[in-house]
Parts: structure tokens; C-alpha cells; sequence
């Protein structure tokens, strides 16, 4: 059995990740699994949530944090195709907790009932990025 994975990570918008990797956990729509070379073939969706990459074993983890998509694994590789994606590294808190406030708002300006839902939903996935910051 080999020693690693092959890993891609894919936003609409690029390629975030690909990478010979330890392992990789996922936070599945059914609940959170992690894959290992070898892991069983499995299609999965995925939750809003960061996906922590082992590049080595013991290794500190490069952590993304995803808005939900698709996870496909098989013995030897594990793609992810996330409808957003971010690199925790490259957020910036204050920044962020700007994004959550005008959100807010966004939900209190609300005229309609679409509108409304879907500036909650902004809002939600914004709090769901600043907590994967702490």
C-alpha cells in the first residue's frame, strides 16, 4: 500500500491544492471522515466546514475552509470540488468580522422573502469562515 494520496482540491474560481498527501479529513454532509491511501472508493457531499490536509504524518495540517461540494475517492486519489474555497491562510480576521456585520444588515434591509433567505444564508456561511479562523 503506498504511503500517500494524490489530492486536489477545485473551487470554481481555481485550483487551490494538489499534492501527494499523508491524509486528508473531510467534513462530509453525513458526518466528518477521514481518508488514507487505500481509503474504499466513496462519493460524497460535503458541509460548509475546513478540510485540514496531513501532508506528512504528524505533520501540521494545511486547513481550507470549504462551502460545500462534492468529494470523490478512490484508492489512490481524493478530488474535491467545493463550491468555494478559501485558504484559512489567507483570511483576515478583520476583514472577515466586517463581511459578518454588512451581512447582518443585509438581513435586516431584507425586502422579500427570497431576499431575506438568501442574505441569511450569506450571513450563516460568513460566521461558519470567521469561527474556522479561532
Amino acid at each position: 500500500m503506498a504511503d500517500t494520496i494524490a489530492f486536489e482540491l477545485v473551487s470554481p474560481e481555481r485550483l487551490l491544492m494538489t499534492a501527494e498527501v499523508h491524509s486528508v479529513m473531510v467534513p462530509g454532509s453525513e458526518g466528518d471522515f477521514t481518508v488514507l491511501p487505500g481509503h474504499a472508493p466513496v462519493i460524497s457531499t460535503m458541509k460548509p466546514a475546513v478540510v485540514d490536509v496531513y501532508e506528512t504524518e504528524g505533520a501540521a495540517p494545511t486547513k481550507m475552509f470549504v462551502r460545500g461540494g462534492f468529494v470523490d475517492c478512490a484508492l489512490d486519489r481524493l478530488t474535491i470540488l467545493a463550491e468555494e474555497a478559501i485558504m484559512l491562510s489567507e483570511l483576515d480576521r478583520e476583514t472577515l468580522a466586517q463581511r459578518v456585520q454588512d451581512a447582518a444588515e443585509d438581513v435586516e434591509d431584507a425586502k422579500s422573502d427570497d431576499e431575506k433567505q438568501h442574505a441569511q444564508d450569506v450571513y450563516n456561511q460568513l460566521n461558519e469562515l470567521l469561527s474556522a479562523l479561532d
